[in-house]
C-alpha cells in the first residue's frame, strides 16, 4: 500500500493579545506565520482493526495515547466519516513540545488537509470548524499554513503576503504550561487586529507590538530572561518575541548570514539549549 509524506509547518506568534474573558475562555488576538520547521507525517491505509500510531524524533518522548491525531481519528470513526478505515500514522516530531509552536495541532492540521485533499473525507465548512474545535483552539490555524490574522471575535484572515524573515528560534530545558500562563491573565488589551490588513505584516508595525503572555512568563521562569536579554543583544537583530505561551523565543532578522551569525552566537553562550534557524514560508 502507498505510504504518503506530509509536511506539518511550525507555527510562530508574531504578535498576541489578550482582549478578555468569556466564561472561562480567554478571548485572543494573534498575527501569526508558519516556517519551515516542521514535523514529518508518513500515512498509510491498514488492514489491522485499529489506527497504529506512532511517535518518533528528538521530541517523540512523554507523548501519551491521548493526542491531537488520536482524539482527531476517534471523532472521524465517530462521525463514520472514514468508512471504517485504518491507518497507520508515524510522525517524526522535529517540533519542541510546549514551546508555543503548535506541534501537536498542526499536526492534526495536516492530517485532516490530507484527509479531504485525498477524498478520504468529506466535510462542509460548519463541521469542519466544529471538528478542529473538538481537538484544540489552535487547529484551525492550521488547515491554510500561511500568513493569518485571528481578530477578537474570532474572524481569520489569511494572506498569501510573503513576509521573508530569517528566524532564531531557540527553547530552554524546559516547557511552559499554557495552563498555568493563562490563568495569571490579570488584565486585557484594547483590541487592534479586527479591521486586519496586509500591511500589518511589515517589520514596523510588527516591531511595536507584544504578546501579553511574555511577562508572564518571564516572572515564572528567570531562565527566559536571560535568553531574552542575549537575543536582544545580538547584531542587526529586528526584534524578539515569545511565541503562544512559550517556552520559545524567537528573533527576528532580514538575512540568513545574520541570523546564521545569531545561531552560532547563541551556541556559544548557551550550549545546552536546543535552537535552530528557520525562515517563514
Amino acid at each position: 500500500m502507498t505510504s504518503f509524506k506530509i509536511k506539518s509547518y511550525a507555527k510562530i506568534n508574531l504578535a498576541l493579545n489578550i482582549t478578555g474573558k468569556v466564561l472561562k475562555l480567554h478571548k485572543i488576538e494573534s498575527i501569526v506565520c508558519f516556517i519551515d520547521l516542521h514535523d514529518l507525517i508518513y500515512v498509510k491505509l491498514t488492514n489491522t482493526k485499529n489506527h497504529k500510531i506512532s511517535f518518533e524524533g528528538k521530541f517523540s518522548k512523554n507523548i501519551g495515547k491521548k493526542n491531537t491525531v488520536s482524539t482527531l481519528l476517534k471523532l472521524l470513526d465517530q462521525k463514520k466519516m472514514l468508512n471504517n478505515r485504518k491507518f497507520r500514522i508515524k510522525i517524526i516530531k522535529n517540533i519542541p513540545q510546549q514551546s508555543g509552536m503548535g506541534g501537536g495541532s498542526m499536526n492534526a492540521s495536516s492530517l485532516i488537509n490530507f484527509f479531504i485533499l485525498k477524498k478520504i473525507i468529506k466535510i462542509n465548512k460548519e463541521e469542519l470548524l466544529k471538528l478542529t474545535k473538538s481537538i484544540g483552539s489552535d487547529v484551525v490555524l492550521g488547515l491554510n499554513p500561511i500568513n493569518t490574522i485571528l481578530s477578537s471575535s474570532g474572524k481569520i484572515r489569511k494572506y498569501k503576503k510573503q513576509i521573508q524573515f530569517h528566524t532564531l528560534i531557540v527553547k530552554p530545558n524546559f516547557g511552559c504550561s499554557t495552563k498555568y500562563i493563562y490563568s495569571k491573565v490579570k488584565s486585557f488589551s484594547k483590541p487592534q487586529f479586527n479591521f486586519s490588513k496586509k500591511s500589518m505584516f511589515n517589520k514596523s508595525y510588527l516591531q511595536n507590538l507584544n504578546n501579553d503572555l511574555e511577562l508572564i512568563a518571564l516572572e515564572k521562569y528567570p531562565e527566559l530572561k536571560k535568553i531574552r536579554l542575549f537575543l536582544l543583544t545580538i547584531p542587526n537583530i529586528i526584534f524578539v518575541r515569545m511565541s503562544g505561551s512559550g517556552s520559545s523565543f524567537v528573533a527576528y532578522f532580514h538575512s540568513k548570514k545574520t541570523c546564521s551569525i545569531a545561531l552560532k552566537q547563541f551556541k556559544r553562550k548557551f550550549n545546552s539549549l536546543w535552537c535552530i534557524a528557520s525562515k517563514t514560508i
